[in-house]
């Protein structure tokens, strides 16, 4: 125990303080005027795997100080008075070099067929200390997503990190627009840390609510929410009193879809594929929605939930789906290409029926679309989508599943339409 060598000790305390998970600590932090040092260190967003807190009362001065030993250096805290009083940092003991250990999943053999375990690989890289403008951050929520598993074998190789996008604490900061303790969204992979300069993130919102779970901004605050907004405003170009066809309507871009719609003025028609999924969609105020696995017709279900067909179309699915919908799209409808999830685990490429047709003579306007092409419209999104969450209009569901070790699983889950609405994994 290091203590303060230049103080008359007459009476000394030690305890150990409660800690986070991170294991390591932080050169940086804030002060608060608080009797309770455990309370007051967590305030100052310092974490570490071994606190030890020696509290010295010196009568002659008034002065109570504290020395903060902790695994990289130590700080010293000092108040007025051993009852009360606001607490100021005294003197800081400089840290000594020290290293992060991030945990990081890697795509360790391309997909064949359906993603397996065996075809990731869970390591460990020592992050390098921080430069002059850069931040270190710790995931506190993964997203897993359909685009994942197209996206790897056209931007991956084998041995890369996966890909995705999460919600990160910031921990430590040599970058003035951010501080520690702040919120982002990044695109960094499967990681439980990782270094920024800054660019690449996305601060939540200051409106945000202390009630959110800030898991939000990765579902129906997020990126699939917004891919449901762009989607329908500038591809479908939605208007009051049109109906909507969305297909995986109980996941987590669908069921945004659909409550975007009815918010419109939109008739909205959906299929999920169980019947706990339809009764959700019904719970978020679908007019139609079927199983498509238990229907005997596909077609018959689609023109019994709209005998005058669709203006929109929003096509998660593709495949044998999309070929049957298009067929009943009313004249100059659009059709949104967003995803094509039955498609992404062939390993044979499937065969038509082909759309030209019904594309020529009902002069069908179909366009595919990725969300990145609106980054700088994200405020924007993200500021709407939020005020209808907190208004009760929009809402949400999410799969949350525990642990940095169960990522492989989660994306599996997600790929075979396990989960309802949003499927995150929590740190």
């Amino acid at each position: 125990m290091a203590l303060d060598s230049d103080s008359l000790l007459e009476d000394s305390r030690e305890e150990d303080l409660s800690t986070s998970s991170s294991g390591y600590p932080q050169s940086t932090g804030r002060v608060t005027t608080t009797d309770r040092p455990t309370r007051m260190m967590k305030e100052m967003n310092y974490s570490t795997s071994s606190w030890r807190m020696s509290q010295n009362v010196q009568p002659l001065s008034l002065w109570v100080t504290l020395t903060c030993q902790i695994s990289a250096g130590s700080f010293i805290l000092q108040r007025r008075g051993s009852q009360g009083g606001p607490w100021s940092v005294q003197r800081t003991i400089s840290f000594i070099n020290w290293m992060v250990t991030a945990k990081v999943w890697v795509l360790k053999k391309h997909f064949e067929g359906f993603s397996k375990t065996s075809d990731f690989d869970l390591k460990k890289i020592e992050l390098p200390k921080l430069k002059d403008g850069e931040l270190l951050l710790e995931s506190v929520f993964l997203s897993v997503d359909p685009y994942m598993r197209a996206y790897s074998r056209r931007d991956m190789k084998e041995g890369d990190i996966m890909i995705g996008t999460k919600v990160a604490r910031i921990i430590e900061s040599k970058n003035p627009a951010f501080t520690v303790g702040a919120f982002v969204v990044a695109n960094h992979g499967w990681r439980t840390h990782f270094i920024s300069n800054g660019q690449d993130l996305h601060l939540l919102p200051p409106s945000w609510p202390e009630s959110l779970p800030r898991s939000l901004a990765l579902g129906t605050v997020g990126m699939s929410a917004l891919t449901a907004y762009f989607g329908l405003l500038e591809v479908c170009k939605m208007k009051p009193g049109e109906t909507v066809l969305v297909n995986a309507a109980a996941g987590a871009v669908g069921s945004v879809v659909a409550q975007l719609a009815k918010i419109g003025g939109c008739k909205v028609v959906g299929c999920a594929g169980s019947d706990d999924k339809v009764a959700y969609l019904k719970k978020l105020g679908f007019d139609e929605a079927f199983n498509y696995k238990t229907v005997t017709s596909l077609d018959e279900a689609l023109r019994k939930a709209s005998p005058d067909g669709y203006y929109c179309f929003f096509d998660n699915v593709g495949g044998e789906f999309a070929s049957i919908a298009i067929n009943q799209m009313k004249k100059y409808g659009r059709i949104a290409i967003c995803g094509a999830v039955s498609l992404y685990n062939d390993t044979v490429p499937q065969k038509g029926p082909y759309i030209q047709v019904p594309m020529i003579f009902k002069e069908l306007h179909m366009e595919g679309f990725m969300v990145s092409r609106w980054n700088n419209r994200w405020e924007e999104g993200v500021k709407a989508l939020l005020k209808w969450v907190v208004e009760g209009k929009l809402k949400y569901h999410e799969q949350v599943m525990e642990g940095f070790e169960n990522m492989p699983m989660a994306f599996i889950g997600m790929l075979k339409r396990e989960n309802l609405g949003k499927a995150v994994v929590k740190v």
